[in-house]
């Protein structure tokens, strides 16, 4: 009897000689367990922990163990991400919002998140919702302010600052575009009303070959300016000759139809005396 005892005893003195102490992180969560496993895999499932695809496991499941060993488990789950209204799923070991946003390489950018960073992301999954800031430019006429913005379209950002358009007014990029980072938001004012033609042209001075000569003067380009004279507009008009002929403002702010129509009234202004206002290209009114 005593050397059953005895045996029984030395049986469980050798067990406890054999098992191992490891130091077990489980979705960072510690302990210390005694195993007797020989395997990273014997020791978890001693443990009941169970392992799954897309889980990290440090070391492997096939690396032997040691007396003093640590395992590490990351379980995997679904993080539902939506980015400046733009939405996917993702699967993370991460335990909470900043280590995912790590993951994912979106840590290096500022932006309001709909939770904490340390937010602990349960094995469930979770919902994040991130608004990335960015800088923008509104450009209008000739003021410029440059805003910081999470918002999602170029109307949420006019919103955001207060601006408000006038009737006619266009917009690139378009209202509704996700604006970028160092986006620059132009505002394109109406073009003005064209001023009402009240003197006719007659047919003679209609019949002229006007494109030749706006070809000759400024290769028919209705911005053309001369800074020398000055003169303005495809058919060089001095501002004294376009307000003669009924012009408003200058020609530069008009299509060529209005400019070809005030050049056909200045025409018939001064009589047909075209060489004072046309002296190298006036002649070419007259070809076919």
């Amino acid at each position: 009897m005593g050397a059953v005892v005895a045996g029984v005893s030395l049986g469980l003195l050798t067990g406890h000689v054999l098992a191992k102490e490891v130091r077990l992180a489980v979705d960072g969560g510690e302990t210390t367990v005694r195993s007797l496993g020989a395997t990273v895999r014997d020791v978890l499932a001693a443990v009941k922990v169970r392992v799954g695809p897309g889980d990290v496991v440090s070391p492997p499941p096939a690396a032997p163990v040691a007396d003093g060993s640590s395992i590490v488990v990351r379980h995997a789950r679904p993080l539902r991400l939506t980015v400046d209204g733009r939405r996917s799923v993702h699967t993370v070991t991460a335990i909470n919002v900043g280590e995912a946003l790590q993951q994912l390489k979106l840590n290096d950018r500022l932006a309001t998140l709909s939770a904490s960073r340390m937010r602990q992301i349960p094995i469930s999954g979770f919902a994040l919702d991130v608004r990335t800031r960015r800088r923008v430019t509104v450009v209008r006429g000739g003021v410029r302010l440059d805003a910081v913005t999470t918002r999602r379209t170029v109307r949420a950002v006019l919103a955001q600052q207060k601006i408000t358009l006038a009737r006619g007014d266009r917009v690139r990029p378009p209202m509704d575009a996700f604006p970028e980072d160092s986006e620059v938001i132009r505002i394109i004012p109406a073009a003005p009303a064209v001023p009402p033609h009240t003197v006719a042209v007659s047919p003679a001075v209609a019949a002229l070959n006007w494109p030749a000569l706006a070809r000759c003067e400024t290769l028919a380009n209705p911005k053309a300016f001369d800074p020398a004279g000055p003169y303005f507009g495809m058919y060089q008009l001095s501002l004294a000759m376009w307000q003669a002929a009924g012009g408003m403002r200058t020609p530069l702010d008009w299509a060529a139809d209005e400019q070809t129509y005030r050049a056909q009234l200045l025409y018939q202004r001064v009589a047909g005396r075209w060489r004072a206002q046309w002296p190298v290209c006036g002649a070419l009114l007259f070809t076919r």
